[in-house]
């Protein structure tokens, strides 16, 4: 009842992970990102112990390959579950259970690797993927490009509620985490909106973080 995707911009070594449900709230439970590291999306009877566990894993120096294989054997009824990383090389790997829902299935590229399951046909990963593929820009903006283009190939069997677009770059906490956690609408257009709002701002919370006396101004009552 999920699809989604982890990649890394080749250009600026930014990782990114985008997801969509028709279960509430699923980037709470399936996306994970760390800066400098790798991304991975955990989900399918969905365990989230397993994206720290595999980010940790290529902390350590493990390729996403060597991490994923880990995660299967470490982990618990691994055959319900569906894992998806790619690591600060662009390597990919995937690990999708014999007990994954529904027509599941999954694909791979450079920098990218797509997965779902309980889908409406088994082309959906690989329209992500050849949509991330073809497109430029900033990695949320191609993020969101391959979530428009599985949604068009057929998406989830059932409808979508929620959705999410983890982003992760030079620092130690998320510099993207825009999220829709229910709605009767489609929640990869909710996201995509939060995005074009979001996007010409990010460097500045950035900023705010790191030296708020170099920010640019705030915009609001009171500013200094």
């Amino acid at each position: 009842m999920t699809f989604s995707l982890v990649a890394r911009c080749a250009k600026t070594g930014m990782f990114g992970i985008a997801i969509s449900s028709s279960s509430p709230a699923v980037a709470a439970r399936c996306a994970f990102a760390r800066a400098g590291v790798g991304a991975v999306a955990s989900q399918n009877v969905t365990d989230p112990t397993l994206g720290p566990l595999a980010l940790d894993l290529m902390q350590s120096g493990l390729t996403a390959k060597e991490a994923i294989e880990t995660v299967v054997a470490k982990g618990k009824f691994i055959e319900y579950r569906q894992v998806l990383a790619v690591d600060r090389s662009g390597g990919t790997a995937i690990h999708s259970g014999p007990n994954s829902l529904g027509i599941w299935t999954q694909a791979q590229g450079e920098n990218v690797a797509s997965g779902g399951n309980l889908l409406a046909n088994e082309g959906v990963p690989q329209a992500i993927v050849d949509a991330f593929l073809a497109s430029s820009g900033h990695l949320g903006d191609r993020l969101i490009a391959a979530m428009r283009a599985g949604l068009a190939a057929g998406g989830e069997a059932g409808s979508l509620h929620s959705a999410g677009m983890k982003i992760v770059d030079n620092v130690s906490w998320p510099v993207a985490d825009l999220r829709c956690d229910w709605t009767e609408d489609c929640p990869i257009e909710a996201i995509a909106t939060a995005w074009d709002i979001y996007k010409p701002q990010l460097d500045a919370y950035i900023q705010r973080a790191l030296d708020p006396r170099e920010a640019p101004s705030y915009g609001v009552p009171g500013d200094q």
